[in-house]
């Protein structure tokens, strides 16, 4: 029985997850002088356990470019919000 019952929380985390609208912003992007694009990012879950990651995108990076068209574009010194991708 109890295992029935944690079952049935987990699936009701997972409908409210896939029914709540994703945020506008999981963080954000900076471009320093080089070029290179700063995500500056935060994940939070329903209990309200968070994490922060730091990913750096030099030009070099094969995904460099998909990067920056995700942001609609980025100039250095330009820092703008980051928006969660789409599937």
């Amino acid at each position: 029985m109890r295992i029935l019952m944690i079952a049935g929380v987990v699936i009701a985390n997972l409908f409210l997850v896939a029914a709540a609208p994703p945020p506008a912003s999981i963080g954000a992007a900076t471009m320093t002088p080089d070029g290179t694009i700063s995500l500056h990012l935060r994940a939070q879950g329903l209990s309200g356990v968070f994490g922060d990651s730091v990913i750096v995108y030099r030009r070099s990076d094969p995904r460099y470019e998909q990067v920056l068209h995700h942001l609609d574009g980025l100039k250095p010194g330009q820092t703008k919000p980051f928006p969660p991708w789409k599937n």
